[in-house]
């Protein structure tokens, strides 16, 4: 049978409120990580001045006698250059960066005294065996090396041609998407090499494993960027990508497409807790929505070395070098450990893309900007307790206002319909009524 070649030049398979200290105590609940999408990419970009190491992590599901993947590379790849890498750290690396689910508890409003603007705060939002290769030759493709690494067997490809570069594909058993030829001319005439790997089901044996590792790959080069075209061709709709980048100054944007913050701080009804992967779907989808599809979105930005509040501890030295984070030094104390993870500033990139509105790859630049952001969404859970004094009243009329306004924030941010929101959290859309502080103190929170 022959190989089907999965052009997914990513990764490829083929395939706020501020806290008021006196009345809140919150914490982390829930993240949002990248497993709640279908068919997610995941790739991590080390990058500083020209070095490159791209760790590209594949989700390929099938018979591994039909997988492989092309990635264009921007240079001549040595064996040492390519290194298999570990998927528990990039889930590490996941759960770091996701946006999360914070959640508050307020106090007896008799035993606080809420200053105007109080009240206020309170209803805001705030990747020595050759590859076994037929003897067809194809003019103007040159095989420039085979390596085995691991469980992958690699071939580094230079062509002069698309036409002869497919027949080279096809001749060797891989099958080629419609399409795929005015792609990979553009990245002939770019002079880049093909980088492509199968399975070598042989070592693959050997070493044991169920499922394939990501491969990792360091390169040094000018271009800072990341080829997502060839991904498009064989793609059935658009594509969900999430892009780590590890450099030492600060923040990572795309050059040639708007970078968009995500809206966050807001607050949200309580019960989002219980759905919270869900709100966040429609919540991207929306904001894709929003920007037609041609915004790459930025979901966290953060030093490696701390995070406020943590949906998962921060990568140890060992972890950030095995990405391949190349300017930290091994470190055995604790002291060391976080001196040196403040050289690593992460920023997490989320795009859903498709070949109409993503017709060129992702172009990055590093920033010199530190400012910490996060996809962060908070929980205010009311007061449950008896509480029977003047402010108690002022309390529930400000409680029904921020329901109010969670509400519309939910609406706003997902598409909901507002009235079924406003069912779920027990509100109506006409404000507290006459009496509703004479009714039990239980209703007076929940029921209108």
């Amino acid at each position: 049978m022959k190989r089907i070649l999965f052009l997914i030049a990513t990764l490829l398979s083929l395939s706020v409120i501020p806290q008021v200290a006196y009345s809140f105590c919150g914490f982390y609940v829930a993240k949002a990580d990248a497993k709640i999408f279908n068919k997610a990419s995941q790739v991590v970009l080390v990058r500083h001045e020209d070095k490159t190491v791209i760790t590209m992590a594949n989700d390929f599901k099938g018979d591994l006698k039909e997988f492989a993947v092309v990635i264009p590379v921007p240079t001549f790849i040595e064996k040492d250059q390519i290194h298999i890498g570990d998927q528990r750290i990039i889930d590490h690396l996941d759960a770091y960066t996701s946006p999360r689910l914070v959640e508050y508890f307020d106090g007896n409003p008799c035993q606080i005294r809420y200053g105007r603007r109080d009240m206020e705060l309170l209803s805001e939002s705030n990747v020595q065996k050759a590859t076994q290769l037929r003897d067809k030759k194809s003019p103007g493709v040159t095989v420039e090396a085979t390596y085995t690494v691991g469980e992958y067997d690699i071939v580094i490809l230079s062509a002069k041609q698309s036409g002869a570069l497919e027949i080279w594909l096809k001749q060797n058993g891989y099958r080629i998407p419609k399409g795929a030829a005015n792609v990979l001319k553009s990245y002939i005439k770019q002079k880049m090499r093909f980088f492509i790997a199968k399975v070598n089901l042989e070592e693959q044996s050997k070493l044991g494993f169920a499922h394939l590792r990501p491969i990792q790959v360091a390169y040094e080069s000018p271009k800072f960027m990341l080829p997502i075209r060839l991904g498009t061709i064989n793609a059935n709709g658009p594509q969900e990508l999430f892009i780590y980048t590890l450099t030492k100054k600060g923040r990572v944007e795309t050059t040639n497409y708007r970078t968009v913050k995500l809206p966050t701080g807001m607050d949200l009804p309580v019960y989002v807790k219980g759905k919270f992967a869900e709100f966040y779907r429609s919540m991207f989808r929306q904001q894709v929505r929003k920007e037609d599809m041609r915004a790459v979105f930025l979901e966290y930005a953060w030093n490696m070395s701390w995070c406020d509040p943590c949906a998962a501890n921060p990568l140890s030295v060992k972890e950030l070098r095995d990405l391949g984070v190349f300017w930290l030094h091994k470190q055995t104390s604790n002291r060391g450990l976080k001196s040196q993870a403040r050289d690593a500033f992460v920023t997490r990139m989320h795009v859903r893309y498709d070949a109409e509105h993503f017709p060129e790859d992702l172009i990055f630049q590093e920033t010199a900007d530190r400012s910490n952001f996060q996809g962060r969404y908070v929980l205010r859970h009311p007061w449950a307790g008896k509480a029977e004094c003047g402010a108690a009243k002022q309390y529930r009329t400000n409680l029904w206002r921020r329901q109010e306004k969670e509400a519309q924030n939910l609406a706003s941010l997902t598409g909901w319909d507002i009235n079924k929101i406003r069912t779920e959290i027990g509100i109506s859309g006409s404000g507290p009524k006459e009496g509703d502080d004479k009714k039990p103190w239980w209703q007076r929170i929940w029921v209108r």
